[in-house]
């Protein structure tokens, strides 16, 4: 395969997706021939800056590959790292190309607006001479796993919401509702529905005799300092209200507790990929754990080799894995072959008609639900779907493995359950054997005690107890 002016040898191709060109594969071909330095800075919140040496061809005729890996290599650090300053050092003409991308108007606008709303400042694209590059600052911060006294865990899901009490490191209760936040407009919904799952927990502590001592908070969207910046769960919340009433959710949700029964509870809140990596770090008892939860989307979270979490978005549902000039588009964002099309319900919904399966269901979950029936009655085009999946993710985590320092990946959600699951890490595997054999770790399963730990209880874990 060439794919602007790169030779990238691919032996693995989705039966259903030919056009599938693997962005790991051509990073690593790219930088074959590439001989000029140029480092990317991205700065973030509490002055922290990660950054990324690589090299670019700087030639006329590489130019158009130069430009679409700059692009795509800062795209990838944005959505893992997150940041609202990006710094080009080492070469003016790239760096005023993205700085155009990233404008109003720009093919990253969106981008841009969104890392402004998560760290509230304005979204910078710098040049600076290669010399003058910024130096590297980061602060990882160990997570959970404090066990002691009377915890509520609560995880918030886009389907349902779980909650669990635990004394000492043992859960005494867990209950899972149903309830539907990214379709309700008004966050007294939400707000009342924590505060029923918290009273909840907080009275089988108290049967007990126990106190609660400390609240942890799993759930989706980007959160820093407790507070809500962006999520999902509150699609249909206006601005004002969000910012009023959603923003500070679950710290009011903290305080009303304390002021029921009369003393302080602190409350840590974590973005839910980061807590599902946490509980496969317990449950293995290893670090340098990353966990892969594909459903309504693909939820990512990481726990470093010293067993901590660095700050970071991990927000690759957003990041770039295929290359392919006319990959399916995610609505959102309105950016091509991002995760979210792949690793998702959405994933097996484009697959499906390619492999002449008529879906009839009303829903993406309904849709999905159809493909798991066929699979489980053997049915070949359903397994096609799950095979061209499988070579997805090979690929996608030898491109994972460039960025992040992985020992273990587990696979979690609704798409990896069933034959269907087994068929994409199998297939996964095979594609990172002979694809990737320098990247030690295979996808996985969590195992029994993982699912033991399960998520809200180690979101109980967050706190710590002064």
């Amino acid at each position: 395969m060439n794919f602007l002016n790169v030779d990238i040898p691919v032996k693995n191709v989705p039966e259903l997706d030919k056009g599938f060109v693997p962005l790991g594969l051509f990073f690593k071909n790219y930088q074959k021939g590439a001989a000029k330095p140029l480092c990317i800075a991205v700065e973030r919140s509490g002055g922290q800056i990660g950054t990324y040496e690589t090299k670019i061809y700087g030639t006329p005729e590489m130019e158009q590959a130069d430009a679409y890996y700059v692009d795509r290599l800062v795209k990838f650090l944005l959505w893992s790292w997150g940041g609202f300053k990006v710094s080009i050092c080492g070469d003016d003409n790239v760096a005023a190309a993205i700085r155009a991308a990233y404008s109003e108007g720009g093919s990253r606008a969106f981008d841009k607006g969104f890392m402004e709303q998560v760290y509230e400042t304005e979204f910078i694209v710098e040049s600076l001479p290669y010399d003058k590059k910024p130096e590297a600052v980061q602060r990882a911060e160990s997570i959970g796993r404090h066990l002691d006294g009377g915890r509520i865990g609560f995880d918030a899901g886009g389907s349902d919401r779980k909650v669990s009490a635990v004394l000492d490191g043992e859960p005494i209760y867990s209950e899972e509702v149903v309830w539907f936040p990214k379709t309700i407009s008004n966050p007294d919904y939400h707000f009342e529905g924590i505060m029923a799952a918290l009273s909840t927990a907080a009275a089988k502590i108290l049967e007990k005799g126990g106190h609660v001592d400390a609240i942890g908070v799993s759930s989706a969207g980007v959160y820093i300092d407790n507070k809500c910046m962006v999520a999902s769960l509150f699609l249909k919340v206006g601005k004002d209200e969000f910012d009023k009433k959603v923003k500070n959710i679950y710290t009011r949700a903290a305080e009303q507790l304390s002021s029921q029964l009369g003393y302080h509870i602190p409350v840590v809140v974590a973005n839910d990929g980061d807590v599902s990596a946490l509980a496969g770090a317990m449950g293995l008892g290893e670090n340098g754990i990353m966990g892969i939860a594909m459903g309504t989307s693909e939820a990512v979270g990481y726990v470093d080799t010293e067993g901590n979490i660095c700050g970071w978005l991990n927000e690759l549902a957003f990041a770039p894995v295929d290359g392919q000039p006319d990959a399916m588009e995610d609505e959102w964002s309105g950016d091509i072959g991002c995760g979210v099309k792949y690793f998702s319900q959405d994933g097996v919904i484009k697959l499906a008609p390619r492999a002449g399966i008529e879906l009839t269901g009303a829903s993406p979950a309904e849709k999905l639900k159809e493909v798991q029936a066929l699979m489980a009655a053997d049915d070949a085009r359903a397994k096609a779907v799950y095979e061209s999946i499988g070579v997805y993710l090979g690929h996608t985590l030898g491109l994972y493995a460039m960025f992040y320092d992985i020992r273990h990946v587990q696979m979690m959600g609704r798409v990896m359950s069933g034959k269907g699951g087994d068929i994409i890490m199998e297939t996964a595997s095979r594609v990172m054997d002979e694809e990737y054999p320098d990247v030690a770790f295979r996808p996985e399963a969590p195992d029994e005690k993982t699912r033991r730990v399960g998520q809200s209880a180690a979101a109980a874990s967050l706190p710590e107890l002064k």
